[in-house]
């Protein structure tokens, strides 16, 4: 089984995450259960923000300053692109409005850590500006997604911009995150060498949130407004944000003449975005009842850029190797 998914470059955990979704479609919690498994997940969201403040030193922060032009063009893509070309898809008609809020919020989105890495290890990229990039995305991303999705997607649904998001998202996001930072020191050795059991918890946390965020969406008849046809339509548009954004990603990194390596990490990511980080946000940010159809797109292209991003890492290693070889 595992051979199978490696080689159809699948993600064993969208397997969970699709199976979560179809237990929510069919069990959803209802009443006293709903609550119970909301607080669990709350509870899960604020552990998991406080050991990725955990996992994140000072001295990673200081060391990535210094290429720090980099960084900025890839939190360009990441903040600046990708809103721009999800404001674009928001103009596309024949989708369901929910569905449409959803890929925008996904554009809005910080990069991912792990994958980034991972893949920019594989392809030979530069691995400490990788770190340093992703790492940086993210803790942007806890100030800057709440914010561009208050201006581009809450606000312009009526009511202006509200503090409620902001206060929500310092008190069960950002304060276990500067928790965690801060208790480094202390615990920065437990949460490294235990750092595999304590991945299940990242995990396990956003399942939760999955299953209750479906649960509800599904009580508020999900199924009966999304068609197949619409999915498929999510697919193909989410392959297209992502070859839009590899593409400019290539091209800019050559005309700043950043280095075969810096390429690499601009290309990794600054084309990823983060299912760890949106849908913990997607649940403080809208609706309970919306929040299922809002993550929707993000784990359709969750999967995609992590099969397309798996078939380039290796053809750059690939490449890395035949030109050592000649």
């Amino acid at each position: 089984m595992n051979r199978l998914l490696a080689r159809w470059n699948i993600d064993p955990y969208l397997l969970l995450l699709v199976s979560t979704v179809a237990l929510a479609s069919v069990l959803p919690a209802r009443g006293i259960w709903a609550d119970v498994a909301g607080g669990v997940a709350d509870v899960g969201i604020a552990l998991l923000f406080f050991l990725h403040g955990a996992k994140l030193s000072r001295e990673a922060i200081i060391d990535g300053a210094k290429a720090w032009k980099l960084h900025l063009t890839t939190m360009s893509l990441t903040f600046v692109l990708f809103p721009v070309i999800g404001l674009g898809v928001q103009a596309i008609p024949g989708l369901d409005p929910t569905l449409t809020m959803g890929v925008l919020f996904l554009t809005l989105l910080p990069s991912t850590v792990q994958s980034s890495i991972a893949f920019t290890a594989i392809a030979g990229g530069n691995v400490a500006a990788a770190v340093c990039s992703a790492s940086f995305s993210n803790l942007a991303g806890i100030f800057v997604t709440p914010l561009l999705t208050a201006l581009l997607i809450t606000g312009q649904q009526g009511g202006g911009f509200s503090t409620d998001p902001v206060i929500a998202i310092s008190v069960q996001l950002l304060l276990p995150f500067l928790a965690g930072h801060f208790l480094r020191p202390w615990i920065g050795d437990f949460v490294t060498r235990n750092k595999k059991v304590l991945g299940y918890v990242d995990r396990g946390s956003i399942l939760l949130v999955v299953y209750t965020a479906f649960g509800a969406a599904v009580l508020e008849g999900l199924w009966s407004r999304v068609t197949l046809g619409e999915l498929g339509l999510i697919a193909g548009i989410s392959l297209a944000i992502l070859a839009v954004v590899m593409i400019s990603a290539t091209l800019v990194g050559k005309i700043l003449g950043f280095s075969r390596e810096d390429r690499i990490v601009l290309l990794f990511c600054g084309s990823k975005k983060s299912l760890a980080t949106g849908v913990p946000l997607a649940g403080v940010l809208f609706a309970q009842a919306q929040v299922g159809a809002v993550i929707l797109p993000l784990m359709f292209f969750h999967q995609i850029q992590l099969m397309v991003c798996a078939v380039l890492a290796r053809r750059f290693a690939a490449q890395a190797e035949a030109e050592a070889e000649a």
